[in-house]
């Protein structure tokens, strides 16, 4: 018997599983921290791809509290717009990149009767470009992100939506967040290897995959 045969609703987490979002995360968050250490709120040093990578899969709320936490909110608000503006701009900067195989895979599983959920820790007008340029909607029953719910945990905002939606259910994602909501929520997990977890953050995940094209043969 495949496994999650019964599954009716897929939830998927879209930084680290469905695009490889450092491509364009690297950049806006370097610039960000240039401007902390113009204004003197930080001291002058390099960021690795890795170092940075860590942050995806916050919101932006959460990551700035961890992040610098001694900043003024007024501060975290501007450096946190400037990664978001520079995430967003169309014009020379990174394209965004979607991990091989990705659209194909939503569209297989759009074709096998599947609900699909965006489900993502950004903000709305992260979503809106995103979903632009990659015609996301075609895919998706619903886009959700976590500026829509005042950037609660994902696993809050999993509890509020999950009720439209048929059961059973899988989240798939790559940091401790999706895990996290999916646990806490009573669904499958599925963690994603090929983004961006720390080691262990996905040990308590259903079954992990590699690639995101291994969803054709569990789903």
């Amino acid at each position: 018997m495949k496994p999650f045969n019964n599954i009716k609703t897929t939830f998927l987490d879209y930084d680290g599983t469905i695009h490889n979002s450092i491509k364009m995360y690297g950049p806006a968050f370097r610039k960000a921290y240039t401007y902390l250490v113009e204004q003197g709120y930080a001291k002058k040093r390099d960021w690795s791809d890795k170092e940075i990578s860590y942050w995806l899969g916050f919101n932006p709320k959460e990551m700035w509290e961890k992040f610098m936490p001694e900043l003024e909110e007024s501060v975290r608000e501007k450096a946190s717009s400037i990664i978001s503006e520079e995430m967003s701009s169309l014009t020379g900067k990174p394209c965004p990149k979607l991990y091989e195989g990705a659209l194909e895979t939503l569209e297989y599983l759009k074709a096998k009767g599947y609900r699909l959920v965006f489900i993502s820790n950004c903000r709305i007008s992260y979503k809106d470009y995103h979903s632009k340029i990659f015609n996301l909607g075609d895919y998706f029953d619903e886009l959700v992100c976590s500026e829509e719910y005042n950037f609660s945990p994902k696993y809050e905002i999993l509890r509020q939506i999950k009720g439209e939606y048929p059961e059973e259910m899988v989240i798939i994602g790559d940091r401790f967040h999706d895990i996290e909501a999916g646990k806490k929520n009573g669904i499958h997990t599925i963690g994603c290897s090929y983004g961006f977890p720390l080691e262990g953050e996905l040990d308590k995940a259903d079954l992990i995959i590699k690639d995101i094209r291994e969803l054709r043969k569990y789903l």
